[in-house]
């Protein structure tokens, strides 16, 4: 994985030394706290309903195991023993204290990371494909162009107060993994009939107020153009970007306001005046960055049957079906850490937890974890034949779940509970909705489903492309939920339809219990949940839904499905 050079150093010290210094002078007075704010927001800090928040960059999710260890050292030392990790791959802590946050910083640099860029109108951390580097459908590994754009991108003179934040994803792989089509830009990394590597570039996606999926605007860009193409699109928002309304300032308003045709025509002339300048990226820096991502060192194992002698045990093989990605290593497999046990916040881990991911990390994938936008952790390379006893830690420290893709594999914001942002909260419908539908014999016939939840127009819980989506509102000062079906992350990326008016809280989990009633009676064989909801439009599902009054936590046995 990437180490930092000479630069990040720099960089990083004499940031943690300017933000200790403003810290000092808010404590003191000598800064308003109008004046502290921006200050703050670029160290990544916020104010939330009870305490700071201290958002931590993560870069394309990828963690060492000190790293995680840094993280456990954080959450018990400053924080109240946990993390929570979101769905931009990166790691907030809801409970420090203003006057210790120099301090874990400086604790932070130490193992090369920090929290810049993590909050503020400007380029924030580039995401991607969890399973970057050995993913079986992987064209190319992605994670040496998310390092170039994280270079490029920090500090950018230029693009520091953008009209409104910037999010950049990449996928190097044939299925996409990194949501890039609600981006507001969004890369995949392909190869042309010449078998030269470029990228199809789109841009405009993007969730929130007024959701979009991201148009196309080349087909094929040269690699060698990553950064300078980008930049001819930051330039085109940065100058028509709106600035007067904070709800109309991202690139998908400009976009749209414009057109594809006519944004691309003014992104192209822009390009032509920066194409083949310094910035124009060469083989040799290409070979400099791609160095620090090359395989482990795997040993030449054969393909094995991870069930071999376990075959009786039936909550191991669930395990392996949901748990598992396939790897273009012979003998070796991704396996994704569950941070989704019914009575668990969706995303969060303890302190206790995180150093165990890092002994795993040690002990089964050379040191290395992945975070991913679902709120999940991977260890990426895991020897087949060490599957089980990897299992069986796992199960020990609530890490096992084999729900990922599955119901209670929710993506969930902090909502209400923490966020000043919010209109509702999130987690206590999460937890309602888990535990009514803990059944894990359940879940796996239900099958592949996601379902989001945020608590406010925002979108962090991403409810927009969940199969199904709940996104709180505010009705008279009281909170409510609205429902969405149909939405859709990856190839088929699809934003969700409204179903109807909203719902209280204590209603949640009956709304999803009829929802899926309708799905499993009108379903075809093996058809996905959000397949179904696609093919049959809202009609059947609202019809059920509103048919009758619902009954708060009115619980209903599985053999209502029957």
């Amino acid at each position: 994985m990437y180490r930092y050079d000479q630069y990040d150093h720099l960089i990083v010290r004499e940031r943690i030394a300017q933000y200790r210094d403003q810290v000092q002078r808010r404590l003191s007075d000598e800064l308003s706290e109008a004046e502290f704010v921006p200050l703050r927001l670029q160290n990544g800090l916020y104010m939330q309903r009870h305490a700071y928040m201290l958002r931590i960059a993560v870069p394309y999710g990828l963690l060492s195991s000190s790293q995680m260890r840094m993280f456990a050292h954080i959450a018990r030392k400053y924080d109240r023993g946990y993390g929570h990790f979101t769905t931009r791959q990166n790691i907030q802590f809801n409970w420090v204290e203003l006057e210790q946050t120099p301090d874990i910083l400086a604790e932070l640099a130490s193992v090369e990371m920090h929290a810049i860029q993590t909050s503020g109108n400007c380029i924030r951390n580039t995401t991607s494909d969890p399973f970057a580097g050995v993913a079986h459908d992987e064209i190319i590994d992605p994670r040496p162009f998310c390092e170039l754009l994280r270079q490029w991108s920090t500090f950018h003179p230029e693009f520091i107060a953008l009209p409104r934040k910037f999010k950049v994803a990449v996928n190097g792989a044939e299925q996409d993994r990194a949501a890039i089509a609600v981006h507001d830009i969004g890369l995949t990394v392909v190869r042309n009939e010449a078998g030269e590597v470029g990228f199809t570039f789109m841009a405009g996606g993007g969730m929130g107020r007024t959701p979009i999926l991201g148009s196309v605007i080349r087909d094929f860009l040269p690699w060698q153009h990553l950064l300078t193409y980008t930049e001819a699109v930051m330039r085109v928002y940065n100058q028509y970007g709106r600035r007067d309304n904070k709800y109309k300032a991202r690139i998908k308003i400009l976009l749209k306001a414009l057109g594809v045709e006519e944004f691309t025509r003014q992104v192209e002339a822009e390009w032509a005046d920066l194409k083949d300048n310094a910035e124009t990226l060469t083989q040799e820096e290409m070979t400099r960055v791609s160095a620090y991502f090359t395989p482990p060192a795997y040993e030449t194992l054969p393909n094995l049957d991870p069930a071999a002698g376990n075959e009786d045990n039936k909550a191991f093989a669930n395990w392996l079906r949901r748990n598992l990605m396939a790897h273009k290593q012979p003998g070796y497999a991704a396996v994704v850490l569950s941070l989704k046990k019914t009575g668990v916040p969706p995303g969060d881990a303890t302190a206790t937890q995180m150093d165990f991911m890092a002994d795993l990390a040690d002990r089964y994938s050379f040191g290395e974890l992945r975070v991913t936008h679902e709120q999940n952790i991977v260890l990426a390379d895991v020897p087949q034949s060490r599957l089980f006893a990897l299992w069986q830690e796992a199960k020990a420290h609530g890490l096992a779940t084999p729900n990922i893709g599955l119901l209670t594999d929710m993506i969930c914001c902090p909502g209400g509970d923490f966020c000043s942002l919010a209109n509702a909260k999130s987690l206590p419908i999460a937890a309602a909705i888990a535990e009514r539908f803990d059944n894990l014999d359940f879940q796996h016939d239900i099958g592949d489903i996601e379902l989001n939840i945020s608590g406010c127009i925002n979108a962090c819980g991403h409810h927009h492309v969940g199969s199904i989506g709940i996104l709180g509102v505010d009705k008279d000062g009281s909170e409510w939920y609205q429902v969405s079906i149909g939405g859709a992350q990856g190839n088929a990326a699809a934003i969700g339809k409204i179903i109807g008016p909203s719902f209280s809280a204590l209603q949640m989990p009956e709304v999803i219990d009829r929802l899926l009633q309708v799905y499993v009676r009108e379903r075809f064989e093996d058809e996905r949940f959000v397949d179904t909801a696609q093919r049959l439009g809202i009609s059947p599902f609202k019809e059920h839904v509103y048919a009758t009054p619902i009954v708060a936590n009115n619980l209903v046995g599985e053999d209502h499905y029957a």
